[in-house]
């Protein structure tokens, strides 16, 4: 499967790529040695097919670019996070494809309620 619709980051062009867009930014923080972020990894580029045009998906490799994992205080991998308006909107750790696929779709179609109650609070807590 290509990767076309994946955008690569690094910790200089993160914040002109995910906190400066002008659409939802789903962020994977993985390794390349990390099994569980082997096994996301084409189910998030199916995801970045199939809402081109409306999320970035977006990875990021931790062993190469420390600082922003720091700054988002990425423990594991792999954790994904949901930007939308600069503002880091959900975290989901672990490789759990129901989930990212619930909050991105959540994020498309604003005006349904959140995906769960405990995620709301989350996200009015960040």
């Amino acid at each position: 499967m290509a990767e076309k619709n994946v955008v690569y980051l690094s910790d200089a062009d993160f914040n002109d790529k995910v906190i400066n867009s002008d659409k939802p930014v789903l962020v994977d923080f993985y390794a390349d040695w990390c099994g569980p972020c082997k096994m996301i990894g084409p189910y998030l580029e199916e995801l970045a097919d199939e809402y081109a045009g409306k999320v970035t998906i977006a990875k990021i490799n931790v062993d190469q670019n420390n600082l922003t994992p720091s700054q988002f205080g990425v423990r594991g991998i792999p954790t994904m996070i949901l930007f939308e308006n600069g503002q880091q909107k959900e975290v989901i750790v672990g490789a759990d494809p129901g989930r990212v696929r619930q909050h991105i779709t959540w994020c498309c179609t604003k005006g349904r309620d959140a995906p769960s109650a405990r995620s709301s609070a989350r996200r009015s807590a960040s």
